[in-house]
């Protein structure tokens, strides 16, 4: 079959009625990626499961948003392979998410064998119980860092080398491994796909060590912001974007396995891939001023990161329906309303959930009439 045959096939209206009504299990849906994705599912209709541990900050997004009202909620630690199995077995999904991680480079220097714990065998333990209670579909989150960073300057295709020099890479890249090797091993299981996303930004995030957290920190303490590597060049884009690049590739796995049964790049366009510093620069401009200290990082950090997503453009039809500029502006736009005028986050949430997906529908429309131009 084809590739082009495909091409913008899984517009978004496509996508919500493939997953529409669907039991889904998100792994770490108390994380600020998990908790949007959760809303999101749940305005779809989904019967949304979530399993993971407690958020692992205060505030979160899943406290503030109470996510826990649209999922039905399990503590569980992946690591835990039988009351893992266990539970999956009781939710039966037909689709699952796996977004539980580790996913701090820095605290990976410092919890190194935690780290590979939760991220690669953690992963295996996952896979292994879809694998034995009839679930359909797996997407398994990963990042753009499981590549072998070179650092040129141009972006990393899905048959690049993986690699990793800092723990949390290396243990992703692993993950990316385990789920090659389920997806091969065993062809009566459920079909599997690796997504790697960019950097996310927008709100609920207060993660450690993440740098619009820490300038929210700085706006709320009324401190300074400190950047370790303000050169960094990084592919920034909204968590909503990943989000709709996951729950594309979902309905891909349904619909199409044998096209989307492989790994996924799901990054910006390539002028969105800016350094730290501008970043801080641009979110000042659409939301506060505030002093920037600067500080030599301790720790080795890529100096230089973008991926090429041509091929999730062209056969799922995944297209970012934010650029840079519109997402530092939601952004800015949720801690602003939530923080300074006291807005119920859920509400915040939602109400960017609908304007991204009518711009998402939107650049369907337009690019359906190109096509047929």
């Amino acid at each position: 079959m084809n590739q082009d045959q495909h091409r913008y096939g899984f517009d978004g209206r496509r996508v919500f009625r493939s997953l529409a009504g669907r039991r889904v299990l998100i792994t770490g849906h108390t994380g600020f990626c998990g908790g949007w994705l959760a809303l999101w599912l749940h305005r779809l209709g989904c019967d949304v499961h979530g399993l993971s541990l407690p958020p692992s900050t205060t505030p979160s997004l899943f406290e503030a948003a109470h996510v826990a009202e649209v999922v039905k909620h399990h503590l569980l630690d992946i690591r835990e392979a039988g009351r893992l199995r266990d539970l999956v077995q009781e939710i039966s999904p037909e689709i699952i998410f796996h977004l539980a991680a580790q996913p701090l480079v820095r605290l990976s220097y410092r919890e190194p064998a935690e780290t590979f714990a939760v991220n690669a065998v953690g992963t295996a333990n996952v896979l292994d119980a879809a694998r034995q209670t009839g679930c359909r579909a797996v997407v398994v989150v990963t990042t753009d860092k499981v590549y072998q960073n070179r650092e040129w300057i141009w972006p990393y295709r899905e048959d690049e080398p993986l690699g990793g020099h800092d723990p949390y890479s290396a243990s992703k890249a692993c993950a990316e491994l385990v789920a090659a090797s389920f997806r091969s091993s065993y062809t009566d299981g459920p079909a599997i796909a690796t997504a790697r996303g960019g950097n996310i930004i927008g709100g609920g995030d207060w993660s450690e060590d993440r740098l619009i957290p820490d300038f929210v920190r700085a706006v709320v303490s009324g401190t300074s912001i400190t950047l370790r590597n303000p050169a960094a060049t990084r592919p920034w884009q909204h968590v909503l974007a990943l989000c709709h690049g996951y729950i594309t590739l979902a309905a891909a796995l349904l619909e199409t396995p044998e096209i989307a049964m492989r790994s996924w790049n799901f990054g910006p366009d390539p002028e969105d891939a800016i350094p730290v510093s501008r970043i801080v620069q641009r979110f000042e401009a659409v939301w506060k001023k505030i002093d920037t200290t600067y500080q030599k990082s301790d720790l080795h950090e890529a100096k230089s990161l973008s991926v090429d997503s041509t091929l999730a453009r062209n056969v799922l039809g995944w297209l970012p329906a934010w650029n840079l500029d519109l997402s530092l502006q939601a952004t800015a736009e949720w801690y602003r309303d939530v923080i300074d005028r006291k807005q119920d986050a859920r509400m915040a949430c939602e109400s960017q959930i609908t304007s991204y997906v009518d711009a998402m529908l939107r650049n369907d429309e337009s690019r359906t009439v190109q096509v047929l131009q």
